[in-house]
């Protein structure tokens, strides 16, 4: 079976981490993008903004 090419990331509010909002967005596993996190300018519903989000690892699977 092949490697993957992408991984999923979680991207959360820069400037609230704990925020309730958040997207999910693929990112390369090979290039020049896997040594930095991403950061993208996106809407954020709950603050009716545009807003920075960063990336944040996805929380571990609950057994």
């Amino acid at each position: 079976m092949a490697k993957k090419s992408h991984q999923k990331v979680r991207l959360v509010p820069e400037s609230k981490p704990d925020s309730s909002f958040f997207y999910y967005v693929k990112k390369p596993t090979k290039g020049e993008k896997v040594k930095n996190k991403l950061k993208l300018k996106k809407y954020n519903p709950s603050t009716r903004k545009h807003e920075f989000f960063v990336e944040k690892k996805l929380p571990p699977h609950s057994k």
